[in-house]
């Protein structure tokens, strides 16, 4: 039986639409994605929706309440976990907010990326391969299957 771990995951644009909001996970010793680069998110609780689920998760993590997101896809992750569990997640792009963003958080540091220069952090092999999608100007949301093994990506397809 499949019973994925449930979670969101979103990129919070800056206004001008040029960078993007990032924790640098380097609070807790034994996170499994220390030292990476990565959106903000978690995992969805029971009473809720994937949408109230990144709500609740952007307020909780950067101290934003998100007016203007979208869906920009969806990710299966068998075997991402630290014990091989597997994750389902939703891609947000949070696009209009009230607030100002924190400087850290439980997790890490939290500042202001150039979308140009993202892939010179340090992140998961594996976003490497969607955030592309996240940031494009397709209107569809894409669906993707990036099986893991061993803390690394093995393969990665998705369709629109």
């Amino acid at each position: 039986m499949y019973t994925p771990i449930v979670g969101t995951l979103g990129y919070i644009l800056s206004p001008d639409a040029e960078k993007v909001l990032l924790v640098h996970r380097n609070a807790r010793k034994d996170d499994q994605h220390l030292g990476k680069y990565n959106g903000l998110g978690g995992k969805m609780q029971a009473d809720e929706d994937v949408q109230s689920c990144m709500v609740r998760e952007i307020q909780e993590e950067a101290g934003i309440i998100c007016q203007e997101m979208q869906l920009r896809g969806t990710i299966n992750w068998p075997g991402f976990g630290p014990a091989g569990e597997h994750w389902l997640g939703f891609i947000f792009l949070i696009t209009s907010f009230i607030g100002c963003p924190r400087k850290c958080n439980e997790e890490g540091d939290l500042a202001w990326h150039r979308l140009d220069a993202l892939a010179e952090l340090p992140m998961w092999e594996g976003d490497r391969y969607f955030l592309s999608l996240v940031f494009d100007k397709d209107p569809l949301p894409f669906h993707g299957y990036m099986p893991y093994t061993n803390g690394r990506p093995v393969s990665w397809k998705y369709f629109r």
